[in-house]
């Protein structure tokens, strides 16, 4: 079934790239170059550096599949580095060279709302990419499903424990408090803690989604809970790996820890057991979707939403959970990862045992 939700999201990508390259009566061609379309200029906006898929995955995918549609046309690309205020100043100076759309991924998701009303009050475009922009509605939002991803890295998360017959508490690490995606992952998690039976010893919000201040949480709670802490629900690779840190630093056994991403070293936690999980959501497929609803504004044209959230037209896809058990079939037979990327050193012999070549 997992195999068949990842298919599903490379479907549904696929098939929204298809109506965004295609002609819907505006005359333009996707080669771009015609009219004002020459030269013309969109913007990537991504919020930060402490998780590493933006600058190695996110940006060249956007740029590879802008080049495709339109090769003359040009991306400028910033990373906030977890500053709102820097980020409000690269959408002014984006906007200011004059772009005709605008992907952001916001530091501050209630902030970003003064970028939008500037930009649209200047016939720009926002598409909201990951996180969404609740308090003024973007014109469209592109993610994978955030709620659901909580939901899910929780759920296999409790359901190994119960198998396991584990007596105790879990801890719940979140992302950052300014980031709205983080809190649709949040309430996701709660969906499947909650009604667990397990008790959920503390939580906390991890402010930029910083690995640092999740260890340092994590390591104050291994104090005080002790042995009583079986699992831990982090929303990220990031706040997972520090997670894991903490312990490791404690000398006490490291309990199941999730994650989200699907980030490489992620992928070598999980494959030597450090790691429960994690979610693979192809980059490919929201920097790629993203980049087609991009041009269609560019063009003139408004597509329509699958669905609506926070009153935006938006396109959310399906997340895989990725465990031990199907690494190799999610993330390796699926083409995601290379085994000469990731089978190095100390994770040789764990690849080995699972079969990744």
């Amino acid at each position: 079934m997992r195999t068949l939700a990842f298919a599903a999201a490379a479907v549904l990508a696929g098939s929204m790239l298809a109506a965004c390259g295609s002609d819907s009566g505006s005359g333009a061609s996707t080669g771009g170059g015609e009219g004002d379309l020459q030269n013309a200029k969109v913007a990537f906006l991504m919020p930060d550096l402490a998780s590493t898929r933006y600058e190695l995955q996110d940006k060249p995918l956007f740029e590879a599949r802008m080049k495709q549609l339109c090769p003359s046309c040009e991306v400028i690309y910033q990373n906030a580095d977890s500053d709102a205020a820097k980020q409000q100043q690269q959408a002014d100076s984006a906007l200011a060279q004059g772009v005709k759309a605008i992907v952001l991924d916001p530091v501050d998701s209630a902030a970003a709302a003064t970028i939008v009303k500037s930009a649209q009050s200047q016939q720009v475009a926002v598409i909201a990419y990951d996180r969404p922009i609740p308090a003024t509605p973007a014109d469209y939002y592109i993610s994978f499903d955030n709620e659901k991803i909580g939901q899910l890295i929780a759920q296999s998360l409790v359901d190994h424990l119960k198998k396991e017959g584990a007596q105790g508490g879990i801890l719940q690490v979140n992302g950052s408090p300014t980031d709205a995606a983080a809190g649709l992952i949040k309430k996701g998690i709660h969906s499947a803690v909650d009604p667990s039976g397990f008790e959920l010893l503390a939580e906390y919000d991890t402010p930029d989604w910083q690995p640092e201040k999740a260890q340092t949480w994590v390591s104050g709670q291994i104090t005080q809970f002790k042995d009583r802490i079986v699992g831990v629900v982090a929303a990220n690779d990031g706040t997972g790996g520090g997670s894991i840190a903490a312990f490791k630093a404690a000398g006490v056994k490291v309990p199941p820890i999730t994650g989200n991403d699907a980030e490489p070293a992620a992928a070598q936690r999980v494959i030597n057991g450090d790691q429960y999980n994690t979610i693979s959501k192809p980059i490919k497929i929201v920097a790629e979707a993203s980049a087609g609803v991009a041009w269609d504004f560019m063009r003139g044209q408004k597509p329509a939403g699958k669905t609506t959230l926070y009153d935006t037209p938006s396109e959310l896809f399906v997340p895989t959970v990725v465990t031990r058990e199907n690494i190799k079939e999610v993330l390796f037979d699926g083409g995601i990862m290379k085994a000469a990327d990731i089978c190095t050193g100390e994770y040789a012999k764990g690849c080995e045992e699972l079969g990744i070549k």
